[in-house]
């Protein structure tokens, strides 16, 4: 699990990357659940999944992921959330298009998801164990995260596959390293693009 700090906003994000997730159906079912259960059995559901559930086979990289926390963390601040939470916010922020329902359909969680990205913004310390409980799956380094990454879907929702540049390159390593700063470029100038 890694925690990362935003002083300025007086919170952090805690992110914790799982492999082998035996348990996507009953996570989604949880998630939507807790989204139409009302009264104080809703907050209780609500409560024990207020995290974010990111595919992480659509993540090209850490930076990917701190841009879009990032983006979330300052669009709350300002009071301006396209989304309810702030976690559901980190998920539009990482689809390419304005679309909500598509954002959390492509990079929420779903029933074929393998390896997952969890993430939880709090004020105080992050509750790994309670994160760890709702997962059926192996907790991973980040670094397993490029292992991961389905770089031709990221490619399909980017609208990358005619880019003459990326295509015609023969180092697979360096077509990724455009592809991510075209991808975590797309993150950071969601508000303007707006």
């Amino acid at each position: 699990m890694e925690v990362y700090d935003y002083p300025h906003f007086n919170l952090q994000a805690a992110i914790c990357l799982f492999t082998d997730v035996k348990n996507g159906p009953e996570i989604r079912k949880r998630i939507i659940e807790a989204a139409t259960c009302q009264g104080e059995e809703g907050e209780a559901l609500r409560d024990a999944v207020n995290f974010a559930f990111v595919d992480a086979r659509l993540i090209t990289s850490i930076l990917h992921l701190q841009t879009a926390v990032f983006y979330a963390l300052l669009t709350q601040s300002q009071g301006c959330l396209r989304t309810k939470t702030v976690h559901s916010e980190i998920l539009w922020a990482l689809n390419p298009s304005n679309n909500i329902s598509e954002a959390i359909r492509r990079y929420g969680i779903s029933d074929s998801t393998t390896s997952l990205l969890v993430i939880e913004i709090s004020v105080l310390p992050s509750h790994h164990d309670k994160i760890k409980a709702i997962v059926d799956g192996t907790v991973s380094p980040f670094p397993r995260l490029s292992e991961i990454t389905d770089w031709a879907t990221i490619k399909k929702y980017h609208k990358l596959n005619g880019e003459l540049a990326i295509q015609h390159l023969r180092d697979v390593a360096t077509a990724h390293a455009m592809i991510d700063e075209i991808v975590v470029s797309t993150v950071a100038t969601k508000s303007v693009s707006q």
